[in-house]
């Protein structure tokens, strides 16, 4: 049966669609109090922080840039250069861990406090909304009322202003692949000239204008898939927003109930009424609670104002609504935990490897030339020489046998070699006399020596080849 009160929601479908399956649009309240001036100042960080990145410059290279041209990745004035692809499963498996931990803890905090599509709907577009078109009941009113100037002037105003803010959010993400500096270069430039950059940017306009505009909270209900996974990180002991049901029920105006039985709620839907994802808390946990916290402070306004004790909404586990204490460190916590660490140690560990020299001897088609009248003979190898990082190394090559360092010569284009970029091809020769060789071959090492240091930078085994006796 219909309810004359329209926060009153069914039970058996979403607050965002009828009973006919089609759309409901929500119109969230405004509201004040202490967890929401929280949020503001960490949302406007956040922002802050994304605009800014780009634009700050460590060791000449931008704080963050992820260049998949050029293959390069630069963070914190360190470059890595064509990556590695277990270095990208390590960096995306221990943030997918941490985040699990951060949710065994915490709930669904990354939803309500970190996701950029709470942050920039709550901080921007939704006040770009209530300035243009009024407040909550007047933008339902709006949406209702027929198609006048009115209505027509103040929907065009506003998607215009979503439109701007919208371009300057994407080209800030284009920025953080092709650099703030160069696609401000770029922006001064025709389209024509660099179409996959503008199509790219605009598509990011697109996605960003039609999500944090219109789409809101169905991509959080319906297509998020954290919103799915969250229920399997969390137990009894994970802090979620929720209602105190022992203290609140039964509620003001319950039927059959006198009110000196009451409870503390009196069923004002001020928390329906704010709530962004159109969920009513006194239903308990809910798979749509994105945790922003917004029912929180609606409640305990109301409850200031009847002078009774806040937190009859309030960030809770499972356990403590039911008289038990919380375990703050449970053993799927400390699994999460766990598994993050090792993963971010494996990285660490790669990184570190990485940036070593890493040689590969690649054998001309020619195993081996004779020369000399059979006294020498020249073994030619194509040597691929990679390493990440920036620094630069001014090397020579020697073998590292005592046997064999006065009877192999080591020959290449261009001695000293210079390395100066993260990968390098250089040609290099061996001659000896065919016989240090036994049975045709003879394994010996090569040292990759750093001439400014003196410092020998990594060994390689190289297998000479020759004439059998």
């Amino acid at each position: 049966m219909k309810t004359k009160n329209i926060y009153e929601l069914d039970p058996e479908r979403l607050a965002t669609t009828d009973e006919h399956g089609n759309r409901v649009y929500l119109y969230p309240e405004d509201v004040k109090g202490v967890w929401k001036d929280r949020r503001k100042v960490f949302y406007w960080f956040l922002i802050a922080l994304y605009l800014i990145l780009p634009w700050f410059n460590i060791n000449g290279k931008p704080a963050l840039l992820i260049d998949i041209f050029k293959r390069e990745f630069t963070v914190l004035g360190f470059t890595l250069y064509g990556v590695e692809p277990i270095l990208f499963f390590l960096l995306v498996a221990s943030g997918l861990f941490f985040i699990a931990f951060m949710t065994s803890l915490f709930g669904r905090i990354w939803c309500g406090w970190a996701c950029p599509q709470t942050v920039f709907i709550q901080s921007i577009f939704m006040k770009v909304e209530s300035l243009i078109e009024g407040k909550a009941r007047q933008r339902r009113e709006l949406d209702k009322g027929p198609w006048n100037f009115n209505k027509v002037f103040r929907r065009s105003l506003k998607w215009i202003v979503f439109t701007i803010i919208s371009l300057h959010i994407a080209h800030t993400l284009v920025g953080y692949f092709v650099g703030p500096r160069e696609l401000l270069r770029i922006t001064m430039q025709s389209p024509s000239e660099n179409w996959g950059i503008f199509v790219a940017t605009m598509i990011a306009t697109t996605i960003f204008l039609l999500d944090f505009g219109w789409f809101r909270e169905q991509f959080c209900i319906i297509a998020c898939p954290y919103g799915r996974m969250q229920s399997v990180m969390m137990d009894e002991n994970s802090l979620v927003v929720a209602y105190d049901p022992k203290r609140g029920e039964p509620r003001r105006g319950t039927e059959g109930v006198q009110k000196s039985d009451e409870g503390d709620c009196i069923n004002c839907y001020n928390c329906v009424k704010v709530c962004p994802t159109g969920i009513d808390i006194r239903r308990g946990n809910q798979l749509e609670c994105i945790a922003c916290t917004q029912c929180i402070d609606a409640c305990d306004d109301i409850m200031t104002k009847l002078k009774k004790p806040k937190g009859l909404i309030a960030y809770k586990s499972e356990n403590e609504l039911n008289g038990k204490e919380r375990k703050v460190v449970t053993v799927r916590s400390a699994i999460y935990v766990a598994i993050s660490i090792v993963f971010v140690s494996l990285f660490i560990f790669f990184i570190n490897a990485s940036t070593k020299l890493n040689l590969v001897f690649l054998r001309a088609q020619n195993p081996f030339q004779v020369i000399e009248a059979g006294q020498t003979v020249v073994n030619h190898f194509r040597l691929k020489i990679t390493h990440q990082g920036s620094q630069e190394y001014k090397v020579t090559f020697k073998i590292n046998d005592k046997e064999l360092s006065d009877l192999v010569e080591v020959v290449t284009p261009i001695n000293p070699t210079h390395l100066n970029t993260p990968e390098k091809k250089i040609v290099i020769f061996f001659k000896f006399d065919p016989k240090i060789l036994s049975n045709g071959t003879r394994k010996t090492n090569v040292d990759v020596i750093n001439l400014d240091t003196n410092e020998v930078l990594t060994t390689k085994e190289v297998v000479l080849v020759g004439p059998t006796n």
